[in-house]
């Protein structure tokens, strides 16, 4: 698809990547996903990525691809404010600022207005416990719309990876904009807390005036919730029985076994769903992900977003 084909209305741009409780990475699906956005374009891998390994699958060495980074649209029908995202599979293991640069010289070109990105922010708060969402700010009149939002305010620290870089090269660029970061378990950093997600996504939908439909998103925090906080109550009662001795605290649960042809069959009837219409295609990834097949089917799942979808979103 031609950039020029597409006439955008005030576009605001939003990067994510993936990083700690899956934060960013799930609230951009999830906007992808129920928006119905297409892709727009590519930015190309060369240059900013390499093979650096291969896998083994079944005994038999498969090269593996570069990472994609690509930028999908919502057009707004009410022609307001029209929403770009750019999904990057990977960060760049060097030239991360070269690459922010590259992405922000497109944003210009495609009009974006204004420029945010998604994180995490571990703390020590419990699983249980509400997510509060964190903001730092390019410019002060998106300070300003923070604190009038009641956001908590970054006072002070850093944003590692690409998703404060490219806010550094968006405001050399002369584009405002901020990022969201989402409150996480400390203890629980590496493991997917959409709840984090969902609370960004609800700042993030008071800023645009996008309505979402977060039922399937809520659902899945709530029994992600419900499962860490059961857990880490299990180990603190482990190691108060064990009269202070150091304790280890293991990830909850195990490999997930082999997926069975049923769960295969699932899969390519939840795709079926999901070209039928595209809101359907975060069950899909859900399904993919606990499986964990999602790396086996991204392009396919990916490939469900090339063209203008069948469900057209309305604020």
């Amino acid at each position: 698809m031609m950039i020029a084909e597409e006439k955008l209305h005030d576009p605001w741009l939003v990067a994510v990547w993936p990083g700690m409780g899956g934060v960013a990475i799930t609230a951009g699906y999830y906007l992808m996903a129920k928006l119905g956005m297409h892709l727009l374009l590519e930015i190309p891998a060369a240059g900013f990525f390499d093979i650096e390994q291969v896998e083994v699958k079944d005994g038999l060495i498969v090269t593996r691809r570069l990472p994609r980074s690509r930028l999908f649209l919502w057009s707004d029908p009410e022609q307001r404010r029209d929403l770009i995202v750019f999904i990057g599979e990977a960060q760049p293991p060097a030239r991360g600022g070269e690459f922010c640069r590259k992405v922000i010289d497109q944003a210009k070109e495609l009009g974006v207005r204004r420029v945010f990105t998604f994180a995490a922010m571990a703390t020590a708060m419990r699983p249980k416990d509400d997510c509060r969402v964190f903001g730092a700010a390019i410019d002060r009149d998106t300070l300003a719309e923070f604190r009038q939002l009641d956001m908590d305010i970054l006072e002070g620290g850093s944003i590692s990876g690409l998703n404060g870089v490219l806010l550094g090269m968006a405001a050399a660029g002369g584009l405002p904009g901020g990022c969201l970061l989402g409150e996480i378990p400390h203890v629980f950093a590496q493991i997917p807390f959409p709840k984090a997600a969902l609370a960004v996504l609800e700042f993030f939908s008071a800023m645009t005036g996008i309505t979402l439909d977060y039922a399937e998103l809520r659902e899945q925090s709530e029994k992600v919730e419900k499962t860490l906080e059961e857990f880490l109550v299990r180990m603190e009662h482990a190691v108060e029985e064990a009269h202070g001795q150091p304790g280890h605290l293991p990830e909850p649960g195990e490999k997930a076994p082999r997926p069975a042809a049923a769960d295969r069959q699932r899969v390519e009837a939840l795709f079926a769903a999901a070209r039928a219409d595209r809101s359907r295609a975060y069950e899909l990834k859900q399904e993919l992900d606990r499986l964990g097949l999602f790396s086996e089917f991204e392009d396919r799942f990916l490939d469900l977003f090339k063209e203008p979808g069948s469900n057209h979103h309305k604020p």
